[in-house]
């Protein structure tokens, strides 16, 4: 049994990650041998993600003291471990789906990707979202794409002009 002292380094060390976090993903990692935990923790660190196990009085105190992190109390029951990141907030759950697809755990309960709430079923739709990334890439193609239609536009009337004016100086040049 952990000491208080220890519980309370524990939330400290949880609202920690949490206050800064776009993602947080709560699992439930029962059935899973410690071989595939540590599997699944280790992917989640080479990405950049954290994962950390607590019990769930601990989490929902960490919850609490960070704004706008909320998990409905029925998600909050058996073995539940958090994957949280700082980073892309999809990215976590496209590792959890591959572990999922590969031993059917862990399962996913909820998660909250910058403020968004999602239940474990729709592990699915978060995947299929696109990263910040991609959506920047995306906005900023379709902003860009008006200025380069202007440019090939008047790229197109000088070409023919020029074609224009070669033409009339063949022209010229054979009379």
């Amino acid at each position: 049994m952990i000491s208080l002292s220890q519980k309370k380094q524990k939330v400290e060390e949880l609202v920690d990650l949490l206050k800064d976090a776009t993602g947080v993903y709560l699992v439930n990692y029962t059935g899973m041998s410690v071989e595939k935990i540590n599997m699944f923790r280790t992917t989640l660190r080479t990405a950049g993600i954290s994962y950390k196990v607590a019990k769930n009085t601990l989490i929902r105190k960490a919850l609490e003291q960070v704004d706008g992190l909320e998990f409905p109390a029925e998600k909050l029951k058996e073995a539940s471990g958090l994957v949280i990141t700082s980073g892309d907030p999809t990215a976590p759950s496209k590792i959890i789906k591959k572990a999922f697809e590969a031993d059917e755990k862990p399962v996913l309960k909820a998660a909250l990707l910058d403020g968004q709430y999602f239940d474990g079923a729709e592990l699915k739709k978060i995947v299929s979202l696109p990263s910040k990334e991609d959506m920047i890439a995306a906005i900023m193609g379709s902003l860009n794409a008006p200025a380069s239609g202007i440019v090939g536009s008047i790229n197109a009337v000088i070409r023919d002009v020029a074609s224009l004016i070669e033409e009339v100086a063949k022209k010229q040049n054979a009379a």
